[in-house]
């Protein structure tokens, strides 16, 4: 449903200006910088596709805010393999400030899914570590995944993980036929396939499974 007070002036300003952040806050955070055309054209991108999907003023704004941070954190993790506190920190702390704003969003739950995202995962790389004796999945995966509880809410979690999980096999299932079972020992920037999984489930809800009979 497409946004009747959005003019493309405002759009343009907001795409552009989302852009030249995502562009510094890449330059900043990873090895290299993200080319500016590229960063302003994939934050367009997200804001179009924002634009047809959500409803209202506040629900769009707060979806180019979810839209650019998930961005640049997949960038970062995709360059250098790790997912910074300044940045997934400050958008936990949004989503609770964004369940807060929203109607029929209940901010106790969405804080409890950020706090049983975390510790999911950090059991889970914590088990691994003990098993395997190397890392599996870094504290800034569990840190996202908390993002995603703040923004999302506990419902929808469950989604969230299932997907970038499948993602994340297929990923190493791709990789491995293509470049020989080497890759099964190589690591994924896992934040990639979490975000994508985070974004999708924001604009389209969470899974459902319906009984054919």
């Amino acid at each position: 449903m497409q946004l009747d007070w959005q003019p493309a002036a405002e759009a343009a300003v907001f795409t552009i200006g989302g852009g030249w952040l995502a562009a510094r806050a890449t330059a900043a955070l990873a090895s290299r910088a993200l080319p500016l055309p590229l960063a302003v054209t994939a934050c367009g991108v997200l804001a179009a596709w924002a634009f047809h999907v959500v409803f209202g003023a506040t629900a769009f704004l707060l979806s180019l805010c979810l839209a650019w941070g998930l961005f640049v954190l997949a960038i970062v993790d995709w360059m250098d393999f790790r997912l910074p506190d300044l940045l997934t920190l400050p958008l936990v702390a949004c989503g609770l400030v964004a369940a807060a704003i929203l109607p029929a969003e209940h901010v106790w739950d969405h804080a409890a899914a950020a706090a049983i995202a975390y510790t999911a995962l950090w059991i889970i790389a914590w088990s691994y570590r003990r098993l395997r004796g190397q890392e599996g999945l870094g504290m800034g995966d569990a840190k996202l995944a908390a993002a995603a509880g703040a923004w999302l809410g506990l419902g929808p979690l469950p989604s969230v993980l299932l997907l970038a999980s499948v993602a994340g096999i297929l990923w190493i299932a791709i990789a491995t036929i293509f470049r020989g079972r080497a890759e099964l020992s190589e690591r994924i920037p896992f934040g990639l396939p979490l975000t994508a999984a985070v974004w999708i489930v924001w604009l389209y809800g969470p899974l459902t499974f319906t009984n054919p009979g």
